[in-house]
């Protein structure tokens, strides 16, 4: 590398951004562990009772207003972001990080049930983009910056002579590593 302040910047830059992604890859490399060792954790279910002839439009561009109104009508108190589908007639208030209603919508009429996700499970909501809109933007914060510390110790591979051939090693193993396994996904 021709210029020590470029390497100096670079490498500060990726230790800053790595130490900003410390916790959620930490979160990450846990939970999903966890999760692909068979501890998917687990969640609690406790029935609801809406109020008599309770029925919801998930359709409709209210349907925020209306879960709420439902809610207070049916004297549940019971805070959330939005209202996702889940197919099959199934509907979540997220997030669903935390306890969650879910309403279920059959030729039978709707049911609710509370959900508490136990912490792994909580937290695999969280590592799946499920959680609080606040914490969806971390998130995204988080990925940025893991493309600017991939691409920054790349650079400082690369441009310093004595990194180079490992750097551009690495990058050919871990790109054929990479397309193998896509390829036999």
């Amino acid at each position: 590398m021709t210029d020590p302040k470029v390497r100096k910047l670079l490498v500060t830059l990726h230790l800053l951004f790595a130490g900003f992604m410390t916790p959620a890859f930490l979160m990450l490399a846990i939970t999903g562990g966890n999760y692909l060792l068979g501890n998917k954790g687990s969640t609690e279910t406790a029935a609801l009772t809406l109020k008599d002839g309770a029925s919801l439009d998930f359709s409709a561009s209210t349907i925020e207003q209306d879960v709420e109104k439902l809610l207070a009508e049916s004297g549940i108190d019971h805070s959330f972001e939005y209202v996702k589908s889940r197919g099959g007639g199934k509907y979540h208030l997220r997030p669903t990080s935390r306890p969650y209603i879910e309403f279920i919508h059959n030729d039978a009429g709707l049911t609710a049930s509370l959900k508490t996700p136990s912490l792994q499970a909580g937290f695999m909501e969280l590592h799946k983009g499920h959680g609080p809109t606040i914490f969806k933007t971390y998130q995204k914060l988080v990925a940025l910056a893991l493309i600017g510390v991939v691409l920054g110790g790349f650079f400082v591979g690369i441009l310093a002579k004595a990194y180079r051939r490992k750097t551009l090693i690495a990058t050919g193993l871990g790109t054929l590593v990479f397309f193998l396994l896509v390829f036999l996904a």
